[in-house]
């Protein structure tokens, strides 16, 4: 078997399922409790904050955990708006962002809230002079993804925050699921982002567990109200054993990180010098800076989607979809249609994602599939 599809989520390491494991036979007290085993879970509920705050070079009570991705960027964004609606009722993200952001944004567009959706180019990025120009004096929040779910592309942070700088009171929030652990770890934590999402299961911790960072003096509303836990921010009894198994894995993905991407990026090229010698492929993702070095989209001109994936599963091969939040709705990419894309071709398109597991003898495998499946396409789409 092959698995492809590790944008999507990720196998949890076997080491990171040990510790979580471990952690759920013999810590198994509430953080919250008074008693000993309340007080060993909390002094190993602070060890891991403290771990995962040194990995990323920030304070630990500027870690606060979450149940993932979604809930981050959910709290992030209609924290802030909740948090600052008395100052301005704005909102700034682009138009290839994450449904976690997007259908946020619209949630707060119903209540009453002004959100500008920058638009892209024919690579999926945003331009500096669009943000410029979309900012206002009641602008609150401006939140853009480091990597692009669907085609890998990097938007400019790092460019996004110098424009920041000349607008202090303005939150800075980057979705980072996609783009930790991709050498892109000083954009992501550049001295002007203030918020940053992170998703533990796409980086072989389990499911079901993330964080946030929140930059010291940087305050946002609670989403989640109840108990008290986390320092008031994000009630509700904390998931210990994976929140442990999480500290682990980020750890692990960090080490070495420079040859794994490089590793992630030599199984990419590999399969995109491949593909794209083909007449009837077209590839949206480009082996180069401007792209992560894990994600590979291009589309067989005449042949659907969720088609391709299935060819691909027949010989034990995953890959997915432009995104697995909307491969089973059937939807066309939203970063392609944002793209401009002609939606026929869009609708063919499909995601390779890597992960440093992958093999160069599994991209040569995909390789030769991929001659035998474009050969059967042929017949059928001879007019395609």
């Amino acid at each position: 078997m092959i698995y492809f599809d590790n944008s999507a989520t990720t196998q949890v390491d076997k080491t990171v399922l040990e510790t979580y494991q471990k952690v759920s036979n013999q810590i198994w007290g509430n953080p919250s409790s008074l008693h000993n085993m309340g007080e060993t879970a909390f002094n190993l509920l602070e060890q891991s904050r403290k771990q995962i705050a040194d990995l990323l070079n920030v304070q630990p009570h500027e870690i606060f955990f979450t149940s993932g991705g979604t809930e981050g960027d959910n709290w992030v964004i209609k924290g802030t708006a909740i948090e600052k609606r008395a100052y301005g009722k704005h909102l700034i993200t682009t138009m290839v962002e994450h449904p976690a952001v997007q259908n946020t944004m619209a949630q707060l567009e119903q209540l009453g809230f002004d959100v500008t959706y920058l638009p892209v180019d024919d690579e999926g990025r945003i331009s500096i002079q669009d943000l410029k120009d979309a900012i206002r004096p009641d602008t609150i929040l401006v939140s853009i993804m480091a990597v692009n779910n669907e085609i890998g592309t990097v938007q400019p942070l790092t460019e996004v925050a110098e424009v920041l700088k000349d607008y202090p009171k303005i939150h800075f929030h980057v979705d980072a699921v996609q783009g930790i652990g991709k050498g892109i770890q000083s954009a992501i934590m550049n001295d002007r982002v203030d918020f940053v999402t992170f998703s533990g299961h796409k980086f072989h911790a389990p499911r079901g567990v993330g964080f946030i960072y929140a930059r010291q003096g940087r305050r946002i509303a609670p989403l989640m109200t109840g108990g008290g836990q986390e320092k008031n921010l994000r009630s509700g009894t904390e998931n210990l054993p994976a929140i442990a198994a999480m500290a682990k894995a980020l750890r692990l993905l960090l080490t070495d990180e420079k040859q794994k991407v490089a590793h992630q990026a030599q199984v990419k090229q590999a399969i995109y010098d491949h593909v794209t010698s083909f007449d009837k492929v077209v590839a949206f993702s480009k082996c180069d800076a401007g792209f992560a070095p894990h994600i590979l989209c291009f589309a067989i001109k005449g042949v659907r989607g969720e088609t391709i994936v299935h060819a691909f599963e027949s010989h034990d091969i995953y890959i997915s979809t432009t995104s697995a939040c909307s491969s089973k709705k059937q939807q066309a990419s939203s970063t392609l249609t944002a793209m401009n894309v002609d939606q026929q071709i869009s609708t063919s398109a499909v995601r390779v994602s890597l992960d440093s597991a992958n093999t160069m003898e599994e991209a040569e495998r995909f390789n030769k599939v991929f001659d035998q499946l474009y050969q059967d396409f042929s017949k059928i789409n001879q007019n395609a």
